[in-house]
């Protein structure tokens, strides 16, 4: 595992100045960007690369969202200490990472297995408690549910249902809906046991969600 250096926690003052002035306003997210060392995610060929505000590939058809995504959607999720969160797509970990600064209770789940074994082992290398599971993400995890906030990193075709269920009322979940191509931020508050409230926000563009609930593939 490489080391963190002088540079690199430099490197990171300046790609939180550069989110600040693209909106981003909750402090305690970008105290978890400038913390967690994204460089550590990447491999060694597209290290240098590691602090700008742009998305990588890492293996396996996916990639490592850019800074920004990583911080509007954390933002949206409004983590707060102590709540218990699901991440569905856990990808590098490098997401999972930032949700580990804003609480301790992050479960995570990655349906490709190559993915999850890598992650798992940087993870542990980097002594990041999440609990990690390996499997249908665009399910859930029922076995450990209800969640406080459930955060999707990969583009759906529509809100999947058994995600739904598994918000805690008064929990939301964040997630980008649309096609293949590009998709709109979305986020819903579970505002009693049958009803949900939505907001829909900005256009990204994410891998695809899949699974059973999502691009069944």
């Amino acid at each position: 595992m490489q080391a963190d250096t002088y540079r690199h926690r430099g490197l990171r003052r300046t790609l939180v100045e550069e989110l600040r002035r693209k909106g981003i306003r909750d402090e305690r997210v970008l105290t978890a960007i400038g913390t967690v060392p994204r460089h550590l995610f990447f491999e060694a060929a597209f290290q240098p690369h590691a602090y700008q505000d742009k998305a990588f590939p890492i293996g396996e058809g996916q990639t490592i969202s850019q800074p920004y995504t990583v911080a509007y959607q954390t933002e949206l999720l409004q983590v707060r200490p102590g709540e218990r969160v699901l991440e569905i797509g856990t990808g590098s970990g490098y997401q999972c990472c930032v949700l580990l600064e804003l609480t301790t209770q992050v479960f995570s789940i990655e349906y490709n297995p190559v993915l999850f074994e890598r992650t798992a082992r940087r993870l542990a290398a980097l002594h990041r408690p999440a609990h990690l599971f390996c499997g249908d993400g665009s399910l859930g995890l029922p076995q450990h549910a209800p969640f406080d906030k459930i955060l999707v990193t990969a583009g759906s075709p529509a809100l999947p249902r058994p995600l739904l269920r598994q918000l805690r009322v008064g929990g939301s979940l964040v997630i980008p809906v649309g096609d293949e191509q590009t998709q709109r931020m979305v986020r819903v508050v579970r505002e009693s046991e049958e009803e949900f409230s939505r907001q829909v926000l900005e256009e990204f563009r994410f891998v695809p969600l899949l699974g059973q609930a999502g691009w069944n593939k």
